[in-house]
């Protein structure tokens, strides 16, 4: 049985349609990625399986419990990324640890879960005076504080440098190996395939393919595409973690 099962899923703003019938499945345990252009409708649809945001039609299905009549607890089996804005900024790594445990009314130990992410000696540091690589990874420590068993991770390493980006693929493959289902939207097409088990490809509102991101490259060869450039063994990037290290770098 799917962790999150969609089906029909659509909001309309007006008469603008953000999200327009999607349908889809993510399995327990796998890394799910939501990719499109800007405007497919991708936070949107994401917003909505968070409890967030009101559909307007179509059902939501998250761990066998109905949106519609059980959305509270949904909420206890999910974390969310938080952005910037969602950190009280006079409060330290330790002590936001012990808010939101405080709010999920479970117990934790802050300098365990900071040590899970690279971050046990930033505990006494607010949170503006982290790196970004370091907010990115403190925030998705936020998400797992109750345990969840699905996390929602919208695009999660936008602006960070190689290593911090990598550091953060670590992570994320670390969070999936525990059992974690991961649900994941980027607009950098090698971290996708890199990370997710499956892809599905959202434009207009609608799903246009859904497939494990090797299948989708075969059946793109397969219909005779062609590279205008010859694709080389390594890429830039590739040359910048060899000649820097990969080993984050933060101050």
């Amino acid at each position: 049985m799917p962790i999150i099962s969609v089906r029909d899923l659509v909001k309309k703003y007006g008469d603008f349609t953000a999200v327009n019938g999607l349908s889809f499945d993510v399995e327990q345990g796998e890394i799910f990625g939501l990719l499109g252009p800007n405007g497919a409708g991708k936070t949107t649809t994401l917003e909505i399986i968070e409890t967030l945001r009101p559909k307007t039609s179509g059902s939501v299905i998250v761990d066998g419990k109905d949106l519609d009549q059980q959305p509270n607890e949904i909420k206890k089996v999910i974390g969310v990324q938080l952005q910037a804005s969602g950190f009280y900024p006079n409060l330290n790594l330790k002590e936001l640890i012990e808010l939101f445990a405080g709010l999920y009314n479970v117990q934790t130990d802050p300098l365990e879960l900071l040590r899970s992410v690279n971050l046990e000696e930033k505990a006494k540091n607010k949170f503006k005076q982290l790196s970004g690589g370091q907010k990115q990874r403190f925030s998705i420590a936020t998400t797992i504080i109750n345990k969840p068993k699905i996390i929602f991770l919208d695009e999660p390493t936008t602006g960070l440098d190689p290593q911090a980006r990598r550091n953060l693929w670590d992570l994320i493959r670390q969070l999936r190996q525990e059992g974690t289902t991961v649900v994941i939207t980027t607009h950098y097409m090698d971290e996708a395939e890199e990370l997710c088990d499956r892809v599905a490809i959202v434009d207009s509102g609608k799903i246009i393919s859904l497939n494990t991101p090797d299948n989708l490259i075969d059946n793109l060869i397969a219909s005779g595409f062609q590279r205008k450039k010859k694709v080389k063994e390594a890429n830039l990037e590739d040359v910048f973690l060899d000649l820097t290290g990969k080993e984050l770098r933060e101050a």
